[in-house]
């Protein structure tokens, strides 16, 4: 057993190691090829001599060969420099720290709010098969697989914002409140609508899939046997269905990590949320290049980190992978 976690974590370390160089080389490269001028967009138009200007193309490498600037950039970043941010004149670490914060309370709360909903609906449909309560959560789901996240935000930000007030519309605080002086009701009424819109999306895929997991469950012949025997409705599914489809289900929700934080950027610029999304929107369009490039580390990591938890979540939930332990 020590010997497998011990490979495991190797593989997964070299898994990592490469996935990250990977990611940082092609970004930086597509970046560089795209017709952003940092030094143009660190200035803003404001006037400089053409001595500071030099500076600053010096200091950004423009002129510099793409082979050179990308070994200076990595060797930064094994020393965890990023940059500075052009947009918030600070190291990007320091931006991503601030707003990720905001941003990882919201993809929580989302993430295990369609986790719960989406497998309660599955099991629920999959129980009635071919029932109404079926057509209805497939119904459901496919309306919400059908329409993007940002037009959700907008029915749901112009219904319970503006017709009915019952929802600020905007914003993680009050304006004119610093962060640390709201008050826990104040930062969940303002949390309610983009974590209502962000955990909407997720609940389809989780559903309609735990839904397919159970109908197969429960037609196969351990269960058809488990039915002769006199167990039904919510005791055969608890008994066998549960443990047969939530590993799967588990495994899907981990896998959505990509399109959760996909979710968060629309749904936080929808709602002007101030998170890692919102702030991946503004680098790309005031052509903040350093920030831009750590935000794209940033959820690399954070989609690894999800695959990674299923991976070893599969130990303590199938019990055949620790049988397989005890033969070997």
């Amino acid at each position: 057993m020590n010997k497998k976690i011990i490979n495991f974590a190797k593989y997964k370390i070299i898994r990592f190691i490469i996935l990250m160089v990977a990611v940082a080389i092609f970004s930086f490269i597509l970046l560089d090829l795209s017709p952003i001028d940092p030094v143009n967009a660190y200035l803003n138009n404001a006037p400089v001599s053409a001595a500071q200007r030099a500076m600053l193309e010096s200091y950004w490498g423009v002129g510099v060969p793409l082979t050179d600037k990308i070994f200076h950039w990595l060797l930064n970043l094994l020393q965890g420099d990023l940059g500075t941010s052009l947009i918030y004149r600070m190291p990007v670490v320091e931006v991503i720290v601030q707003k990720a914060s905001a941003s990882l309370v919201l993809m929580f709360i989302s993430w295990v709010a369609s986790g719960i909903i989406g497998f309660g609906l599955g099991v629920l449909a999959g129980k009635n098969k071919d029932t109404w309560i079926d057509k209805a959560v497939k119904t459901y789901c496919y309306i919400l697989q059908s329409a993007p996240s940002f037009w959700i935000g907008l029915v749901l930000l112009m219904v319970f914002a503006i017709w009915l007030g019952w929802f600020p519309i905007g914003y993680s605080v009050p304006i004119g409140v610093s962060s640390s002086d709201a008050t826990i009701l104040e930062w969940a009424s303002r949390l309610v609508l983009p974590a209502l819109t962000l955990s909407m999306v997720g609940v389809a895929s989780i559903a309609l899939y735990t839904r397919n997991e159970l109908i197969n469950v429960l037609s196969s012949d351990y269960a058809l046997f488990a039915k002769s025997r006199g167990e039904k409705d919510w005791t055969l599914i608890k008994r066998h269905g549960i443990r047969n489809i939530l590993l799967p289900a588990i495994t899907l929700q981990f896998l959505s990590f990509n399109e959760l934080f996909g979710g968060a950027v629309l749904v936080e610029q929808v709602f002007n949320y101030p998170g890692i999304g919102q702030t991946a929107v503004d680098a790309g369009l005031q052509s903040d290049v350093p920030l831009l490039l750590g935000i794209v580390l940033f959820s690399a990591v954070f989609v690894f980190v999800g695959n990674l938890i299923a991976d070893i979540l599969y130990y303590f939930i199938d019990p055949r992978i620790k049988e397989n332990e005890v033969i070997e």
